[in-house]
């Protein structure tokens, strides 16, 4: 039996929740705002009561909490965690949810690409031609130049994603983004570095390498150990 969403157009209901809803909101943001971190600036109470967003600060742009390596964008109109930059190919921001995916859409973009160019090097000079082929299909009394443009757009491709993958995996390497990498607002004599199995983990949300290569599951934050909590 399908999920079946239903609503109870119930007056007196829509005013209890709604009044839930507020309570939440007016609690989990406007409390700590102006109660907690003033007093915490201040010292007037221990870190353990804001341990969870003593990393956090408000967005000059959108007046809004949010972690520290965050960014706004201007084209999303709001932060972004862990932001990378803003790919107008796939109409989104890269950023800490979804960085791990884009690394695959290079990864394996590349990877058809140079599919691509074997297939079309081996159409050149080791197969056979078709005998069976019929000319009035279009494809095959065009064969040679619809060929010439599929090995274009592969080299293109293949250049393009090998150039873009290099520069990402040498950022998590770093640990850095690249809006960070371009505004140089890191001091990489202060970093304390990380090995590549951690920075990788945290990128992909697994520690099983095998899984870093399958993009059909669901990304779950990896816990950071205490050695690198402060700079995280």
């Amino acid at each position: 039996m399908g999920l079946r969403v239903h609503f109870v157009y119930d007056p007196q209901g829509w005013c209890c929740i709604s009044i839930i809803t507020f309570i939440w909101l007016y609690n989990t943001y406007y409390i700590p705002k102006l109660v907690l971190f003033p007093h915490y600036e201040e010292e007037h109470i221990p870190a353990a009561v804001i341990v969870e967003r003593q990393n956090w600060e408000i967005c000059n742009k959108c007046n809004k909490m949010r972690p520290k390596r965050s960014h706004h964008c201007s084209r999303c109109g709001h932060c972004i965690r862990k932001m990378d930059h803003h790919c107008p190919w796939i109409n989104n921001c890269v950023g800490e949810d979804n960085h791990w995916l884009f690394l695959l859409l290079c990864f394996y973009t590349q990877f058809l690409s140079f599919f691509t160019l074997i297939l079309n090097f081996c159409q050149y000079y080791y197969l056979q031609p078709l005998t069976k082929a019929k000319e009035e299909f279009f494809m095959f009394r065009h064969e040679l130049a619809l060929l010439r443009i599929s090995t274009l757009m592969a080299l293109v491709m293949t250049g393009g994603m090998s150039g873009l993958f290099y520069s990402q995996l040498t950022n998590i390497l770093a640990d850095v983004t690249t809006i960070e990498r371009m505004s140089s607002c890191l001091d990489e004599t202060l970093k304390p570095r990380k090995p590549w199995q951690q920075t990788f983990s945290e990128v992909f949300g697994t520690r099983w390498k095998i899984l870093w290569f399958i993009p059909f599951r669901q990304r779950q934050p990896l816990r950071v150990s205490c050695n690198h909590a402060n700079h995280v």
